[in-house]
């Protein structure tokens, strides 16, 4: 009886410390934070969304001595969406997990300097070191931006 107690003293214990939750411990979720540019010029806040991963602008400083919260998105090919903040726009969007590769594809990626989407993805070297690309529908055909995280 007593070995009866301590398997399930033992088991309650475990599930108290790990917890019963199904969530995947693939590391599926290590993009999300605050990452800055290698350059200094952003930073971006990654969080997911349903099961997407997505990305707003948090700080810039190409602001010309003007506050963050003047510029807008000007290029937007869509009017409507000109007078828009890019202070807290979402950048980033659709990217999803991609276990196999460890990294985070099918996403698009907004240029306000330009007013473009471009393809996206993402991944973590070794170095922790978050890597986005965007580009136009081939990847070699692109660019990648460098962050660490904050």
């Amino acid at each position: 009886m007593r070995v009866k107690v301590a398997c399930i003293c033992f088991l309650l214990t475990l599930f108290t410390v790990f917890g019963t939750n199904s969530q995947p411990t693939d590391g599926h979720d290590r993009i999300c934070g605050k990452w800055e540019s290698v350059e200094k010029s952003i930073i971006i806040q990654v969080y997911m969304a349903g099961n997407d991963f997505k990305a707003k602008l948090v700080w810039f400083n190409d602001t010309e001595g003007k506050p963050l919260d003047y510029w807008t998105d000007r290029r937007n090919p869509n009017p409507a969406l000109r007078s828009r903040k890019i202070l807290g726009m979402e950048v980033l969007s659709g990217l999803q997990y991609a276990p196999e590769d460890h990294s985070w594809e099918n996403g698009m990626v907004y240029d306000s300097k330009h007013g473009r989407e471009w393809n996206a993805s993402a991944t973590i070297d070794k170095n922790g070191q978050l890597r986005v690309r965007g580009y136009w529908h081939f990847k070699f055909i692109g660019k990648t931006m460098t962050f660490y995280r904050l």
